[in-house]
């Protein structure tokens, strides 16, 4: 049992982890990457905990709109970024509200409806969420890592190049794809 929940914490935090690698290019200080995992993983972890407590009912209504919310606010900030990018010179740093507040809740929704699987199978709510938004909050700091590298060794401004990004993953999550 527990291995499958490894798997499924994998599995669903790849969105976060995707998502990280592109924040990543943005260099943040540790100590705000720390920060932005934790949000992360915290709503990786609230999302199932919901699905497990209030069911089926809520996984019938969100179920199909969850990944264009989450596609949706993905693309705003991209856009944001983009429009700041035109108008500005590079900023010193990355306004974190978005990667703590406007970030993480959408892309949790979709874990609702795995929540909701884990407590039809009989997954313990003290368990299982705390273990997936560990695990998410793991894989966003790799990503975030991994994001830092990458940007370091590619020349382009850490903004534009994480609006692009976003962009497209939104543009992808809407047209289907992995």
């Amino acid at each position: 049992m527990l291995g499958n929940l490894l798997i499924l914490g994998l599995a669903l935090s790849l969105d976060n982890f995707r998502t990280a690698i592109v924040l990543g290019a943005q260099r943040l200080p540790w100590r705000d990457a720390v920060h932005v995992a934790l949000a992360f993983g915290f709503w990786d972890a609230v999302a199932p905990l919901v699905g497990i407590v209030v069911g089926d009912y809520l996984a019938e209504t969100i179920g199909s709109t969850a990944d264009y919310v989450g596609a949706a606010v993905l693309g705003a900030y991209g856009l944001y970024l983009l429009v700041q990018a035109w108008r500005t010179d590079e900023p010193e740093e990355m306004d974190k509200r978005w990667a703590l507040i406007a970030l993480p809740l959408p892309l949790s929704i979709d874990n609702v409806v795995a929540g909701t699987s884990l407590g039809l199978l009989g997954y313990s709510p003290w368990i299982a969420p705390p273990l997936l938004g560990v695990i998410t909050t793991l894989m966003t700091l790799v990503g975030l890592q991994l994001g830092r590298v990458t940007a370091e060794r590619i020349r382009i401004r850490s903004d534009l190049l994480t609006g692009v990004a976003l962009v497209i993953m939104a543009a992808v999550l809407v047209l289907g794809g992995p």
